[in-house]
């Protein structure tokens, strides 16, 4: 019943990417995690540590086999001959004579210096360091989402301002032609006009092409073909968000040092690369296996009747080998030299990985205490620029300001603009991102 009840929902899942088309956030990063190819790559991967963990406990056991030839001998010239055959003297006069042999065989492995339960021990570590790397590729893949998904509120709202400036400068040039056809402006100031309204609508496209570029690498995360429809839903952040009180670098690291699958990851490949090291140690010392059989035989070209040969051949043995290892041109001992230097890497690892989640967190701190710095600047900045604009647009159209004027306060109004929107969304999202590397969800 719990398989046929996610069977449906993996199925409706399709269902529901076609017929949405307004995105949020939290959908984004709930549909990417369930059907995401690398993270189910990866799930693949669990299973397969799953099944190698059942191979290696089923090591433990005895092995049984069983066991059958059936053969011809043809003699073309054979008269009459005598055939010993276990213990038993036959004679046969047949050319052609068929023999049968079967036996049943066990033998299980009592010590191998501990070596098979030390392999399931690894395993098991192994398949947590598989679940680890599952989470690691879905946290990457959510903190790719969420970067995306800043950048397209971020090129929509500087598409908005793109699409108000064009229209200001469409109305400029229109004006410009009419001074120009009064008699009241120079064709080349006319021409300038006409160019700074190109630039304009220029903006535009591309703001939009950078939109759509953003929302296809988007729905490759989210693995929607190219017919699916797809938009975001997401709204202009509020003030309080941008400026939302900000933890420690500090305590980030902390948390995450406690929390982070790369850190604990690290940790258990160190667990593992130990174990392994005493399991290649385990080849210095003796194996111990108790090894039993039956065994039975019959011929055709006997006398004696099938199930007395089967009688009198019916067989069983029983027996310990022991097995003493003296000299195997050092290939334990190279095993165990490389299983150590595989602990040193380990260690290595673990060291490199703190270092990097050090090294990202200081900077996402970095980048959301500068940009929440720069956004109370900018803010203000923009206000400033969008009257004095509006201001000398005004002026322009009484004549008061020539084109060289009105095209400086337009690129004044533009930086400020985009000063705003990158310090306003990079203090957001570097803002979500330190949160999120201290175990909280993406919300925004």
């Amino acid at each position: 019943m719990k398989s046929l009840q996610i069977l449906l929902t993996l199925l409706h899942l399709p269902l529901l990417a076609q017929a949405q088309e307004g995105w949020t956030l939290h959908e984004c990063l709930e549909y990417a995690l369930q059907n995401n190819i690398q993270i189910q790559k990866s799930i693949v991967s669990e299973q397969k540590g799953e099944v190698s963990l059942n191979q290696y406990k089923a090591q433990l056991l005895p092995t049984l086999s069983f066991a059958t030839t059936q053969s011809l001998g043809y003699r073309p010239f054979q008269e009459s001959s005598a055939i010993v055959q276990d213990g038993q003297v036959t004679a046969i006069t047949k050319k052609v004579t068929g023999q049968g042999t079967y036996g049943l065989n066990a033998s299980w492995t009592v010590w191998n210096g501990g070596a098979n339960r030390m392999n399931v021990k690894n395993q098991e570590i192994e398949n947590q360091i598989s679940s680890l790397s599952t989470e690691i590729t879905g946290l990457s893949i959510q903190e790719e989402i969420a970067k995306l998904y800043v950048a397209i509120l971020y090129t929509s709202e500087a598409e908005k301002v793109a699409e108000q400036l064009a229209e200001t400068a469409k109305k400029q040039w229109e004006r410009g032609q009419a001074l120009y056809e009064n008699g009241q402006m120079a064709k080349a100031e006319v021409t300038t006009l006409e160019a700074q309204y190109s630039n304009a609508r220029y903006d535009v496209v591309n703001s939009r092409t950078q939109i759509a570029n953003y929302k296809r690498q988007l729905k490759a995360l989210l693995e929607l073909d190219l017919n699916t429809a797809f938009d975001i839903t997401g709204q202009e952040p509020t003030d309080d968000q941008v400026m939302q009180p900000l933890p420690s670098a500090q305590s980030v690291f902390e948390q995450a040092m406690s929390t982070r699958p790369e850190i604990r990851s690290a940790l258990l490949s160190i667990d593992a690369a130990t174990l392994k090291e005493k399991i290649e140690k385990a080849g210095y010392q003796p194996t111990v296996t108790l090894n039993g059989g039956i065994g039975d035989s019959h011929s055709t070209g006997s006398s004696v009747a099938y199930g007395q040969q089967m009688k009198r051949n019916l067989n069983g043995s029983l027996g310990v080998t022991i097995s003493v290892p003296i000299f195997d041109q050092q290939r334990v001992r190279s095993a165990v030299e490389k299983a150590r230097l595989s602990k040193t890497d380990s260690q290595l690892d673990l060291m490199d990985q703190r270092n990097k989640l050090s090294s990202v967190i200081e900077d996402y701190w970095l980048n959301a205490t500068t940009n929440q710095q720069r956004y109370l600047a900018a803010r203000s900045a923009a206000q400033s620029q969008r009257e004095s604009y509006n201001q000398l647009n005004e002026q322009f159209k009484e004549g008061l300001k020539n084109v060289v004027e009105l095209l400086q306060g337009r690129d004044n109004l533009l930086n400020a603009e985009q000063k705003l929107l990158e310090s306003k969304y990079n203090a957001l999202l570097y803002a979500q991102l330190l949160k999120f590397y201290a175990g909280a969800e993406i919300d925004m």
